[in-house]
């Protein structure tokens, strides 16, 4: 197998939650007076908590409010999110029968650890996951390929050997930075968004399917 080692986004690609950190993202830059639609409150959903807030209010708020603002956002997400928390249809399977060919597991994620340990306890995965690289452990986040560079380096994989899974632009081009292949889920973007990207081995509706030798069939 040329992958000793997936790589797994957590939020739109190992749980279908994305409408949820928006939503909860946006009711709370909109209480702040930000004049921000749902579209692009969507478009900002990248990086830090911090890097978010600076970038839609530059030098407003320090670096302890920003913690602050960050944590009350999720805690609203994961309020909301809880009744509705599942892996995506498919992904059991998926980290079950492949960790049992030796296939490490990673989650590389811009979540801070308090949401990757929701996911993990909340879905019952956390003996298939062998490495987790969260937003607290990295200085610059994704497009940057540190995140998954961390991964690849505590799972003593070669990048090369690493294959991704992601379901943002942004998180594509941090697998294409650190020189992964790369699947993409569809969960909030559509295959044309994505077109700048070579790295791209196939896109997924979910893991039901999924399977290595027909990924590039699979749409």
């Amino acid at each position: 197998m040329k992958y000793k080692s997936f790589l797994f986004d957590l939020n739109g690609t190992m749980i279908d939650d994305m409408h949820y950190h928006i939503g909860s993202w946006h009711a709370i830059l909109r209480r702040l007076g930000a004049n921000i639609s749902l579209e692009r409150t969507k478009q900002e959903c990248y990086g830090k908590n911090g890097e978010l807030l600076e970038r839609i209010f530059p030098g407003r708020f320090s670096d302890e409010e920003k913690f602050r603002i960050g944590m009350e956002k999720e805690k609203k997400y994961q309020q909301d999110f809880a009744p509705h928390l599942r892996l995506i249809d498919g992904l059991e399977d998926v980290l079950q029968g492949y960790h049992a060919l030796g296939i490490k597991m990673a989650i590389g994620s811009a979540a801070i650890l308090y949401n990757v340990d929701f996911v993990l306890d909340g879905t019952g995965i956390r003996q298939y996951i062998d490495v987790i690289v969260s937003a607290d452990e990295v200085k610059k986040s994704k497009p940057d390929p540190e995140t998954f560079l961390a991964c690849a380096e505590r799972s003593k994989i070669s990048p090369s050997d690493c294959l991704v899974f992601e379901d943002a632009p942004k998180g594509v081009e941090c697998a294409h930075n650190a020189g992964m292949d790369c699947v993409v889920i569809t969960t909030m973007h559509q295959p044309d968004e994505f077109a700048a990207y070579p790295n791209i081995i196939g896109f997924i509706r979910d893991y039901k399917a999924f399977n290595l030798t027909s990924i590039k069939t699979t749409i």
